[in-house]
């Protein structure tokens, strides 16, 4: 069987051999990479423990196969384009050998430091080169890497150094973004305070601005190079297919993030063929993902995925509006871009910005557009293909989530059928399926339900590191045998899937997951805040915003709600980052509760939404006249 399916009968006797006959398929796949030990078992353990284990007598180190055997054709050929910040400042290129030998001599001054084998790394950097150098420097040590998007804050940038016990951080003096410069390593000082783990911190100078260096544990990137012989061999370690690759921090219903690990076989195998396939790439190709590696796309689809597959992968360290928004579009003219994946967050924030600053670019080149973090609006979506794609680009609405470590459901390039609003078909191997609340499976096309996937697949999360109780918890026992999303759905009468978006106490922000329990745990921390509910809402440029719901121990006035609601949003800032800050802050006098104590969020969602009269059944309140009193409020504020 071919690692790229060609055509859209191929793609649905793929899902058939899936289907009947899930090891012979996944074995055929797998051997489609170099394993440093073949595999004789395909799949071992349960759904209903998490057990899984994918090609467990194995041995494969994913660099081998994004690096190593890409030396063999195509050591010449552009891996990685940089483009920096600045559109007038010089960018870099690394081609597969130049990639390697970087690669291999950062992972040397690693071992050098004394990281091993199975130690957690924290990276904490903007979207330089040395972040992508350092994730496969990691990988190729056998080191496990944990990337913390460079937006936040030092407290939750703590909690995840605490969480994985890391040895080492992997920062810079700054960041740029837009007219922006950032400090992290100032950041990064403060987050080590108390910390007993880290032993090492490697700072890239990526601007001119100093910063603090403590002799006994920091030391420049460029020094750390100097010390290892830059042509000296760094020999791939030998990984067993379950050992850790990487351990990912997303958000949860409850305060404290998630450690969501992913292996080197399993990862591999699925992060090479959803990339094939999807995106449709052959040699030559050049694509761009503009997420940040910060967060899994970032991981699976600049990083992984375009090098597991041969292809030339662009890292853009800016933001869709500098110098001006058509900035995205000069980059695809400029390197000739043939697949784009990127936010409906950032597609609807361009569109409102006129159709002139994509008219006056030649976007030719361009033959598959991608969707990714949330499901896209009909408007943004049609915007999108006419505009960007001149009505010849597929779109690819891709669902998946970090835990799915790739793609799960979308539309396979220009194989398969289009619908807007619609992720399309599962690939071959993911098996989804429809449940009601208690577990009973919708087989009615036009019913929501809660979206499962039925079958294992080699990219599933193992654990969440350190908590394996929460990882049963949170997705295996919900529904018993079957992997639980948290995001609700819809199927077509053809069989095309709409996301929907989640049913849990998790709020989107542009394409970023943050708990509720989480914000409102910082936003509790404010003085004179007793108590606080948070909600999303429907918001036209970021999908959906946050509404906060503050209660005070005194209510406060106009004047000092202004006040108070900036000293909140600053807790916010701090516990979490920026990109958390609440986009309405409304102070009640109380919440609307059932007499047992639970808040009942369903009518804070409707009020934040502007739907003040569909509260249904509100008997079980305690005291059903808390909700006028916010919605009297509500309607001023919003």
């Amino acid at each position: 069987m071919p690692l790229q399916i060609e055509s859209f009968e191929a793609y649905r006797s793929a899902q058939k051999k899936s289907k009947h006959n899930p090891e012979q398929f996944w074995a055929e796949i797998a051997n489609h990479f170099d394993w440093q030990r073949p595999f004789k078992e395909v799949h071992s353990g349960k759904m209903e423990d998490a057990s899984t284990r994918w090609f467990g007598d194995g041995q494969i180190n994913i660099t081998e196969n994004a690096l190593d055997r890409n030396l063999r054709e195509r050591g010449d050929q552009i891996a990685l384009h940089w483009e920096p910040n600045d559109p007038n400042s010089e960018g870099q290129s690394f081609t597969y050998s130049e990639l390697h030998r970087t690669v291999s001599q950062f992972g040397n001054a690693m071992r050098a430091m004394g990281v091993k084998k199975g130690e957690r790394v924290v990276l904490y950097m903007p979207m330089v080169p040395e972040l992508a150098i350092a994730v496969l420097a990691c990988a190729r040590i056998g080191a496990v890497h944990s990337v913390v998007f460079a937006g936040f804050s030092a407290q939750a940038l703590s909690d995840r150094i605490e969480d994985a016990q890391a040895s080492m951080v992997i920062t810079a003096n700054a960041g740029r973004r837009g007219a922006k410069t950032i400090p992290l390593k100032a950041t990064v000082d403060e987050a080590l305070k108390e910390n007993q783990s880290v032993q090492n911190v490697i700072v890239k100078s990526v601007t001119s601005d100093p910063c603090f260096m403590d002799t006994s544990r920091d030391v420049w990137w460029k020094d750390a190079m100097l010390s290892t012989e830059p042509l000296a061999p760094c020999s791939a370690e030998i990984m067993d297919a379950e050992d850790m690759l990487f351990i990912l921090y997303t958000s949860g219903s409850t305060g404290k993030p998630k450690g969501v690990v992913h292996t080197h076989g399993g990862y591999t195998v699925y992060a090479g063929y959803s990339f094939a396939n999807v995106f449709q790439c052959q040699p030559g190709d050049v694509y761009w993902c503009s997420a940040d590696i910060g967060w899994i796309t970032g991981h699976t689809y600049i990083v992984y995925g375009p090098l597991l597959q041969g292809g030339t992968t662009i890292m853009f360290e800016g933001i869709p509006t500098f110098p001006d928004p058509g900035r995205y579009w000069a980059i695809c003219e400029k390197y000739k871009v043939t697949q784009f994946y990127t936010a409906p967050t950032a597609i609807r924030a361009l569109m409102a910005c006129g159709d002139e600053h994509v008219e006056r670019y030649d976007l030719s080149s361009l033959r598959v557009l991608g969707s990714v973090g949330e499901p896209i609006n009909e408007e943004a979506w049609h915007w999108y293909h006419e505009k960007v794609g001149h009505s010849k680009c597929p779109i690819v609405d891709t669902w998946w989530q970090t835990e799915t470590g790739g793609i799960m459901i979308s539309g396979l390039g220009n194989l398969s059928p289009q619908k807007p609003a619609h992720a399309g078909y599962p690939l071959p191997g993911i098996h989804p399926v429809l449940v009601d609340p208690e577990g009973n499976t919708i087989k009615d096309n036009g019913k929501e339900g809660l979206l499962c996937i039925a079958a294992p697949w080699p990219s599933m999360i193992r654990t969440t590191y350190g908590d394996h109780e929460r990882c049963l918890n949170t997705y295996f026992r919900p529904f018993p045998g079957r992997y639980f999303t948290g995001d609700g759905a819809k199927r077509d009468e053809n069989g095309m899937y709409r996301v929907i978006g989640r049913v849990d106490d998790v709020i989107n922000v542009s394409g970023h997951r943050f708990g509720t329990a989480e914000i409102e745990s910082a936003l509790n921390q404010t003085p004179g805040v007793i108590e606080s509910a948070v909600v999303g809402y429907e918001h036209e440029i970021k999908g959906q915003g946050i509404h906060a719901y503050v209660i005070c121990e005194q209510f406060p006035s106009e004047s000092e709600s202004i006040e108070m609601a900036k000293a909140a949003e600053g807790q916010v800032i701090l516990g979490i980052g920026k990109i958390a800050r609440p986009d309405r802050i409304q102070f009640v006098a109380g919440l609307p509760k059932t007499r047992s104590g639970k808040i009942m969020r369903r009518i804070l969602r409707k009020i934040a939404s502007g739907d003040f009269d569909q509260f249904g059944d509100t008997s079980t309140l305690l005291d059903p006249s808390v909700v006028d009193e916010i919605v009297d409020k509500a309607k001023r504020l919003i």
